[in-house]
């Protein structure tokens, strides 16, 4: 068994593939090991060979593929790419397609990947910072997998020239109003911006939010699935949810709105049920009785 070691990234995984394609080694008989990962009792010490001479043909398409696909974190995180790359260049082409065991594998991981990165556009919540050599904005985010140097571009579409951060427990993204900067190792000041106490704002939002919920509407399985509850932490309104949900079950879904207005004085805004007959009101006209308008 070859044990490779490198520093976790795709550049470096790719420059010891292509060495590995070289030599002649197979999937099987390669271990792959980022920098921070323990050598096993039977590992092999690593040897820096000579770099060996050839070319090699591969897709750029290809290439794409597996850049992204190594973005998810889960077993055979490397593995899965060396397989179906060694596999490719010995001329099998269906290693990519998604009716092939290991393409349907490496399939499921892109997707994984869009998905989080759709999660961390949707769900990532800025607020002004008022520290001390601070961006304008600070976020915080706990990504299922590495998709933040990749995803992070589209706030700096949005945020124009205002800088901004987002820490994680692993990677950080800093934007300065001209340039994105990514740090495999968030730095804990990064980490200490983006956790600071909450500002007026928040506080605002909660209220607007509480306010305008519609618990006739409440779908608990619809709205999981498109806002995990491993999300809710990290918003404003993350903690109202179950509450409102709650009192939801508990019949506030006779209402149309939430309960603080419901429960006020003022006319009440009833739930109308699909099917039920809509009447209209006294002195409206209907059918044959509407008059003819100008032609």
């Amino acid at each position: 068994m070859h044990s490779l070691r490198f520093d976790g990234t795709f550049a470096t995984w790719r420059q010891a593939a292509r060495r590995a394609l070289l030599q002649g080694l197979a999937p099987h008989q390669l271990q792959w090991l980022d920098e921070e990962a323990a050598p096993g009792l039977f590992d092999q010490p690593a040897e820096r060979a000579p770099e060996p001479n050839g070319r090699l043909r591969v897709s750029p398409e290809l290439l794409e593929l597996l850049e992204s696909a190594a973005q998810y974190r889960g077993e055979e995180r490397w593995s899965l790419l060396y397989r179906v790359l060694w596999r490719f260049v010995q001329g099998e082409r269906s290693a990519v397609l998604a009716g092939d065991p290991d393409g349907s594998e490496l399939h499921r991981r892109l997707k994984a990947v869009r998905r989080e990165a759709h999660h961390l556009h949707a769900f990532v919540r800025f607020q002004p910072s008022k520290a001390q050599g601070a961006p304008d904005f600070v976020a915080w985010f706990e990504p299922a997998h590495d998709i933040l140097a990749s995803a992070s571009g589209h706030f700096a579409e949005r945020l124009g020239k205002h800088s901004w951060l987002i820490a994680t427990p692993r990677y950080g993204v800093f934007w300065d109003g001209q340039r994105l900067q990514h740090e495999r190792h968030c730095p804990a000041q990064w980490q200490a911006w983006a956790r600071q106490p909450e500002d007026d704002g928040q506080a605002l939002w909660r209220a607007y939010y509480g306010s305008t919920f519609n618990p006739a509407r409440l779908n608990r399985t619809v709205m999981q699935q498109h806002l995990p509850v491993r999300f809710w932490k990290h918003l404003p309104e993350g903690p109202l949810i179950p509450q409102l949900m709650s009192e939801a079950r508990a019949g506030a879904q006779r209402d149309g709105q939430a309960l603080v207005l419901a429960g006020r004085k003022g006319k009440r805004i009833a739930q109308i049920n699909e099917g039920d007959a809509v009447r209209p009101p006294s002195g409206s006209v209907s059918g044959s009785d509407a008059p003819d308008l100008p032609r």
